[in-house]
């Protein structure tokens, strides 16, 4: 009894254990079985594809390995589905992944025709042979795709396994995919192709090798054939239909895919390796646009190419979302590759000339530091060994703010980025969205402002774009600037906001406080709007129709880039001419080479309402009509005016001086020499002496300051004289004249009062007289050395300088 005990016992262990084993091995089955399948099915790269917003191919480029390859597509047409499921297995929609059907009919054919002749496999098992890329036909091999036919089935929906299978099968040629086959074939994408062409492509994975021009087009106009009869008999299209697709042509050789937007697949490419995302995107460009601007700049590169000028770029933005709606990154010249077409001017670093000074005009106003009208000096200024000179080498004396910025002149600017204070400006610059000042402040220094700087198209249409933004918005944000407002530009569609996953490489969101309100930006844009355009534009403003644009041109140093920049409520244009070897040429100057380019480009785009007067935080200040500046009590005139928020902290007016007069109004006087009871008290507009030399000459009905009456003792007597050139502690350098002979220094000094003699010594030596027109041409020899002045009077000024042997850079 207890050896049968024992026995049962043992049995009943053994088959514990035998059970245990089972279940152990039908689990690891299992677990293989689910783990068989990669998480990721095709590894093999892909060619980098770029759409416009409508989702039509712009350009494209091989994949890495030699072949089309587009990036998988989830979305297939309705007709490559019949077609293909048609001609490979019609019961797709059926079967597991294995069909055992069309096995069995494959096996009865074969034995018939004693080979091989038609296969039993399924789209899915076709899937997993394409995605381990092995062609060799064995019965292990197929056992191994049916397993795992079953598994992908079991994770992948029919559409998404025929998506896989469309992005992966090949179709002649170096051609992979449905996408790349649908445009290198014929042109266009898969969704517009006919019944004759999508039947065309949907047999030729089965037999890749039959497009090849002038081999096997009669069995391939065959097969496709029987395609569209199977189609018809299944009712998939009607008899019309089938007849007309028999009559269309076969594909011949591969087309050329389209070329446009090439610098924008460039930029992507790049920044690609950053984001690590699919090599495919929808850009926001506008196709039509891009094709429409892309030959305005060619029809202008033709000319300028005839001055050594080789390179252009035109960007244009939108700006309520910072959407690329254009990009040129250069004009493609195929005969003559040392233009460098290849280069992508609008991400490459260039010297802005003049185009940052709205930037500086608008972030002055927004602090108060000046008025929109407030004059500035205007005259021949250095300092230290900084000599900037405007750009016709004149001088107003004295100018309006808002007609300096319209003007572009430069000596003004750098008097304002003086006042500003140039490591603010370099920080504003930053917080706009100017990324690329690769150096310290002190390393650009008052240079800032003329273009010492390194900003590429990119950058700086996207600051005038969020300017301009700021100003859309003004009354939703009750005219204060919103830091969402200013963002760089974007490519990517589906992407408006500021800098994310699919921002451009190395760019990041605009952080901290704008230093720019709405009401300075609108004084900005309305100065931009009164640039004189060039040529027939200069007549804009006798059209009711003519659109309002403001506009900024840049030249840099050494007439090396031309840049104009200009915008509406709607768009951004920017636009660079130059060369991308750094190479200057004469008339490379951006009014007459970049600006009849930007005109062209917005005759193209909407004509739009201009920007609206600022109805929140603004200020009414009273003004001199005369300085611009805040009305002081000695200002005749005086105007209140619509003006920035913080323009009651502007400076008062320094200008208006309450002057004494005889009593017939012809000399001033003073209580030594005149009673106040024969004194007449007047308000005088007076500039020094520097800037009244300039500005009387244009400005005729300018009155200088009436001499003392003989007699009295001038009050004021460092105001009378002053040396125009060379500023306090100049370092001049005078270069050899033709003949060998150190050429002369002329200087220059101003007196108030007409006809006033001025007598001149150098290093206690005197020189010679001037009256009226106060120049002197001088020799000095290398060194330190001190210039005085003395008048009739005995009023003098005197000023140190330094002549340099050689030139300092």
């Amino acid at each position: 009894m207890n050896y049968m005990l024992s026995n049962a016992a043992s049995n009943i262990s053994t088959l514990r254990k035998s059970t245990m084993f089972k279940l152990l091995l039908l689990s690891g089955l299992l677990i293989w079985f689910w783990l068989s399948l990669p998480s990721k099915l095709f590894k093999a790269p892909t060619s980098y594809v770029i759409e416009d917003n409508n989702g039509n191919l712009l350009n494209a480029t091989i994949a890495a390995d030699g072949q089309w390859r587009f990036p998988y597509n989830k979305n297939i047409p309705q007709k490559f589905i019949d077609c293909i499921t048609s001609f490979e297995d019609r019961r797709f929609f059926k079967h597991p992944g294995v069909d055992p059907v069309a096995i069995g009919r494959a096996i009865i054919k074969n034995i018939k025709n004693k080979g091989v002749v038609q296969g039993g496999s399924t789209l899915t098992m076709q899937v997993i042979r394409l995605s381990k890329k092995n062609d060799t036909r064995s019965i292990w091999n197929k056992i191994k795709e049916s397993i795992l036919a079953v598994r992908l089935e079991l994770s992948y929906s029919k559409k998404n396994i025929l998506a896989l299978y469309a992005s992966n099968a090949p179709f002649g040629s170096n051609i992979v995919g449905l996408d790349a086959a649908s445009w290198r074939y014929y042109g266009r994408s898969p969704d517009k192709l006919s019944w004759g062409e999508m039947a065309a492509l949907a047999v030729l994975p089965n037999a890749p090798a039959l497009v090849h021009p002038g081999r096997n087009r009669n069995v391939l106009l065959k097969k496709r054939n029987t395609l569209l009869t199977n189609l018809l008999e299944t009712g998939k299209i009607d008899r019309s239909t089938a007849e007309l697709a028999m009559l269309e042509p076969l594909p011949d050789e591969p087309l050329r895919l389209p070329q446009n937007a090439s610098h924008l697949l460039q930029r992507f490419i790049k920044d690609n390796k950053i984001w690590k995302q699919e090599t495919k995107i929808k850009t926001t460009i506008d196709g039509e646009l891009q094709k429409n601007i892309t030959r305005i700049v060619q029809q202008h590169h033709a000319v300028l190419k005839g001055n050594g000028i080789n390179n252009v770029c035109a960007l244009v933005l939108d700006v309520e979302t910072g959407n690329t709606l254009a990009y040129i990154g250069n004009i493609k010249d195929a005969n003559n590759k040392e233009m460098e077409a290849d280069v992508d001017v609008i991400g490459a670093q260039r010297s802005p000339g003049s185009a940052l000074k709205p930037i500086l005009y608008a972030a002055m106003l927004s602090d108060g530091l000046i008025l929109p009208n407030s004059i500035l000096p205007d005259i021949p200024t250095q300092i230290g060994s900084y000599s900037p000179k405007n750009f016709d080498l004149n001088y107003d004396g004295a100018v309006p703010a808002n007609n300096a910025l319209s003007r572009s002149l430069n000596v003004p600017a750098v008097k304002m980025l003086q006042q500003y204070k140039y490591p603010r400006f370099y920080e504003t610059l930053r917080q706009t969205g100017i990324t690329t000042l690769n150096n310290g402040a002190d390393f650009y220094g008052l240079s800032l402002i003329l273009g010492g700087c390194e900003v590429t198209p990119w950058d700086l249409a996207g600051v005038y774009a969020s300017m301009a933004r700021v100003l859309n918005h003004q009354t939703k944000n009750h005219g204060k600037p919103d830091p969402d407002d200013f963002h760089p530009p974007n490519y990517t569609s589906g992407n408006t906001k500021k800098a994310g996953p699919q921002s451009p490489a190395g760019e990041k969101p605009i952080t901290g406080n704008i230093p720019l309100d709405a009401t300075s930006i609108w004084f900005a844009f309305q100065s931009m709007q009164d640039v004189m355009r060039p040529g027939e534009e200069g007549l804009w403003q006798q059209f009711t129709s003519s659109q309002k644009i403001a506009w900024k041109t840049g030249t840099s140093f050494g007439f090396r880039d031309g840049w104009a920049v200009g915008l509406t409520p709607k768009n951004v244009v920017a636009v660079w001419v130059g060369n991308t070897d750094g190479e200057g040429r004469p008339g490379l100057i951006g009014v007459h080479t970049a600006a009849p380019i930007l005109f062209d480009i917005f005759r193209l785009l909407p004509n739009n309402t201009w920007f609206e007067k600022p109805k929140y935080n603004f200020s009414f200040v009273p003004v001199c009509r005369q300085s611009g500046y805040r009305a002081n009590i000695d200002c005749p005139d005086v105007d209140t005016v619509f003006s920035p928020p913080n323009a009651g902290k502007a400076p008062l007016c320094s200008y208006h001086k309450l002057i004494h007069l005889n009593i017939t109004g012809t000399y001033q006087v003073t209580e030594d020499c005149e009673t106040p009871s024969n004194m007449l008290h007047k308000s005088w507009f007076v500039l020094s002496p520097a800037m009244e030399y300039y500005y009387k000459q244009r400005h005729i009905d300018y009155k200088t300051l009436p001499a003392f009456k003989p007699g009295c003792l001038n009050t004021e007597p460092g105001k009378l004289i002053e040396i125009i050139y060379p500023q306090p502690d100049a370092k001049i350098y005078v270069p050899l004249e033709i003949n060998g002979q150190r050429g002369s220094t002329v200087f220059t000094a101003a007196h108030r009062r007409p006809g006033a003699k001025i007598f001149w010594s150098l290093d206690d030596e005197f020189i010679g007289t001037t009256q009226n027109f106060h120049q002197i041409g001088l020799n000095p020899a290398p060194g330190k050395h001190i210039i005085t002045l003395v008048d009739e009077n005995g009023i003098s000024v005197s000023r140190q300088f330094e002549i340099l042997e050689k030139e300092t850079r």
